[in-house]
C-alpha cells in the first residue's frame, strides 16, 4: 500500500522543539520531492518547507526560516522536519506531501497535530 505516515506531533510550550517524521511505504523517496504543509483552524493550508529529490536542496517559508530544518534519510525512506523555537502561531495540523518527478502522482499523509501553548 502506497502511503505517507506522519508522526511526532504533540503539545509543546513556546520556545520548545518537536521533530516530525514522514515515513513512506510502498514507494521510495528517491524520486519524490517532499514537502511539509500546515493548516491552522480557519486558515488555508500553507507550504512550510520542501526538499528536492534530485539534489537535496531545501526551501523554507519566511515564517519558519531559521527555526525549522527539513532533512531526509534515504535508507529509512523518511523525511524529517525539526522544529525549534516554536511559537503559538505554529499551531496547526502538519501534512507531509510527496510528488513523483515527471508525473502527476502525489500523496498526502494523514496529518499530525502540533500545538504550541503554555
Amino acid at each position: 500500500q502506497v502511503q505517507l505516515v506522519e508522526s511526532g506531533g504533540g503539545l509543546v510550550q513556546p520556545g520548545g522543539s518537536l521533530r516530525l517524521s514522514c515515513a513512506a511505504s510502498g514507494f521510495t523517496l528517491d524520486y519524490y520531492d517532499i514537502g511539509w504543509f500546515r493548516q491552522a483552524p480557519g486558515k488555508e493550508r500553507e507550504g512550510v518547507s520542501c526538499i528536492s529529490s534530485s539534489d537535496g536542496s531545501t526551501f523554507y517559508a519566511d515564517s519558519v526560516k531559521g527555526r525549522f530544518t527539513i532533512s531526509r534519510d534515504i535508507p529509512k525512506n523518511t523525511v524529517y522536519l525539526q522544529m525549534n523555537n516554536l511559537k503559538p502561531e505554529d499551531t496547526a495540523v502538519y501534512y507531509c506531501h510527496g510528488r513523483e518527478l515527471g508525473t502527476w502522482n502525489e500523496y498526502w499523509g494523514q496529518g499530525a497535530q502540533v500545538t504550541v501553548s503554555s
